[in-house]
């Protein structure tokens, strides 16, 4: 018997993967914009010798409020080594008229393993924010923290392609708006997975804040070996998950005792 397939039932369409080098040709015209936001915060990057000038590898950061931090870090990539980072987004933003279609233009692809290792397998830089809205949305009271818990996917993804991760810390992009606890944030974001936060920059506008933004780049952090055993790797994984995630959380505490 022939099981009816409903429009509930069918799997979300993911572009196919644009290649990096047409996406190469597009980077100049953003970085004016790129430029301007990196002076207005005065961006510097720690730790930029860190970076692999070829091969691929994760690039894996905290994610704020802003957003737009990350984008000032891949400025900086391009800038140092004309290499485009490509960044996997989640599917929420392509339900925003236009947004997805910017996003694609710039070299942003829909959250998707496949896609991911595709990337990898052709040398790129894959960015993920693996906190995803989730931390994101956190309150002004909650800044400078990962939530990582439950979001093993880039290191599995790291095993399963034996691809290097460097991690990158902004943490003082959390001051760039304060945001305040309400429950309809909470309440949109668990019924439509949009954002909706309660947040201020300069004043009562939503102009952020002009904070100064530094990225501190971790050392290069290898995957440990997948194995034959299934339960093995799940031991592996649940461990490496852990070293990154301290190490994140040590590294922000880094930069905030540095800049302190």
């Amino acid at each position: 018997m022939t099981q009816k397939t409903s429009k509930k039932n069918l799997p979300a369409l993911v572009p196919p993967v644009e290649d990096t080098s047409e996406v190469n040709k597009r980077i100049p015209l953003l970085m004016p914009l790129l430029r301007t936001l990196q002076t207005y915060h005065r961006h510097q990057v720690v730790g930029l010798r860190n970076l692999p000038k070829s091969g691929p590898y994760i690039l894996v950061t905290n994610h704020s409020l802003a957003t737009y931090d990350i984008l000032l870090l891949f400025g900086a990539i391009y800038q140092n080594s004309r290499r485009v980072v490509r960044p996997l987004v989640d599917r929420a933003f392509w339900r925003v008229p236009y947004l997805g279609n910017i996003m694609n233009f710039f070299g942003s692809v829909q959250g998707s393993h496949d896609s991911a290792k595709q990337l990898l397998s052709d040398g790129n830089i894959v960015a993920v924010a693996p906190g995803g809205m989730q931390e994101a949305l956190r309150t002004s009271d909650e800044r400078y923290q990962v939530r990582w818990r439950k979001r093993r996917g880039f290191a599995r993804l790291a095993m399963e392609a034996q691809v290097p991760i460097i991690l990158a810390a902004c943490p003082r992009a959390d001051d760039l708006f304060a945001i305040y606890p309400n429950f309809l944030t909470t309440l949109i974001y668990d019924k439509l997975r949009l954002p909706f936060p309660l947040a201020r920059g300069i004043g009562l506008s939503i102009i952020p804040r002009p904070v100064k933004l530094v990225h501190y780049l971790s050392e290069t952090m290898r995957p440990p070996k997948m194995d034959v055993n299934p339960e093995v790797n799940a031991k592996r994984l649940e461990a490496w998950h852990l070293k990154l995630t301290k190490r994140m959380q040590q590294l922000i505490g880094e930069a905030i005792a540095h800049e302190n």
